[in-house]
Order: structure tokens, then sequence, then C-alpha cells
């Protein structure tokens, strides 16, 4: 059984008291909450993995993002994001290829979302726009399938204007517009109480996202992430 409570109250409590004196200070709990959190993907994983196989090689370990906020450029200077996060995707936690995003947060700020969050690589954003352009029916037919339009709204910066190189004129031409395509299911508190309940829902609405992201990753097949 996954103890999903558990994980929401550890992070109820940190967002109380977000400071790096009570983190510290229940250190154990945090352990305990993390734990649970990777036995969840864990679980996702092997779900996930009964449609996309892709995934299955994945440690929960590797597709975790730190609790730690970065405040240098921030006026919020609490120490800790009180949320836990993953990225479930054939080379796991990296934006590129695109999958399975997860983040838990209390507040009614979790979610379940997929495809390209990072509009800061312009290769990406210029690879999906070409593919777009070029295989704009396939496009329209993932969108306008029934589940997917009852769960999913495509999501992202976008520009005013279609950018220069593109026929203005466009069936998909709003989408041409943007510099990220990704979709997110918002999730209500009480929707993460009953932990098997929660990784029923999650593996069916990664299930409906999966064309979405098999398109973006087709678009994406020869990105390379920028060396750093």
């Amino acid at each position: 059984m996954i103890n999903t409570p558990l994980i929401m109250d550890y992070l109820s409590a940190l967002c109380r008291n977000n400071n790096r004196e009570w983190y510290h200070a229940n250190k154990e709990e945090y352990k305990r909450a993390n734990a649970e959190f990777e036995q969840l993907l864990q679980a996702l994983i092997l779900e996930i993995g009964k449609f996309d196989s892709s995934i299955l090689q994945n440690n929960p370990k590797d597709l975790t993002f730190k609790l730690v906020r970065d405040t240098r450029f921030s006026h919020d200077k609490s120490p800790y994001n009180p949320a836990f996060r993953a990225h479930i995707s054939s080379k796991g936690k990296l934006p590129v290829p695109v999958g399975y995003y997860l983040m838990i947060k209390p507040g009614n700020q979790s979610f379940l979302g997929g495809g390209l969050f990072a509009d800061m690589f312009k290769e990406a954003t210029g690879m999906v726009r070409d593919y777009i352009a070029q295989n704009g029916q396939a496009w329209e037919e993932i969108l306008h399938e029934p589940a997917f339009k009852k769960h999913f709204t495509v999501q992202g910066t976008a520009l005013k204007k279609i950018p220069a190189g593109y026929d203005r004129e466009h069936p998909q031409g709003e989408y041409l517009k943007f510099k990220s395509w990704y979709l997110e299911y918002p999730l209500r508190d009480e929707e993460l109480e009953d932990g098997e309940g929660f990784l029923a829902k999650a593996t069916e609405l990664f299930q409906i996202m999966k064309p979405f992201n098999d398109y973006l990753n087709r678009a994406l097949a020869e990105f390379q992430m920028p060396a750093r």
C-alpha cells in the first residue's frame, strides 16, 4: 500500500515551517516521506511500463528533484519548495525526451504533466514547430481524441505572431506560436488521500497522454541536450 497521506502530511508541515532549523530537526520524517514517494514512483514505473516499456529501466531515486530552492534571484527567500517532483521518461528526468511528470504539493497545487516544459532550448522549439508544420493532421487527431480532449488542453509560452519562415495561414498556426507544448492535469488534495486510487488515476491519465508525448518525441528525435 502506498501511504500518500504520509507524503502530504510531511509537505504540509514543511510548508508551515519553511526554515532550515525545522528541516534538519525533522530529517527522519523527510526520509520516511521521501521513501514513500519513491515507492509511489516505482509503482508508477511498473504501471506505465505496461503501455510504455521505454521507461522501465528507471530507478526512482534518479527521477526526483531536490526540495532546496535557488533563491538568488527570487523575492521569496524560503529555502525549500514543499513539493515532491519527478519526471519519468526513457532517459530519466532530463526534459528531453519528454515523459510523465508528477508534482505533489499540498494546497491543491499537485498536478500530473507531460510534454515539453523547457522553452529555453531554442533548437527543441524549432524542431517541434517544424514537425507540427509538416505533420499537422496527426497533431490535430491527437488533440481531438475524445479522452484527451476531456482531460487536457495544450499549454505553453507563446509568441504573439506566427514566427518568420512559417505559413501565416497554416491550419495549426496557433500552435506554431508556442515555444513549449505541455499538459497539466490539476489534482485536489483529497485525490491524494487514497494511494492506490491515486496510482490508478495517474496511470490512466498518463496512458491518455502517451500519444502526445510520442508525437513530441518523434519531433525531438535528433535533439541533443546542450553540454554544460
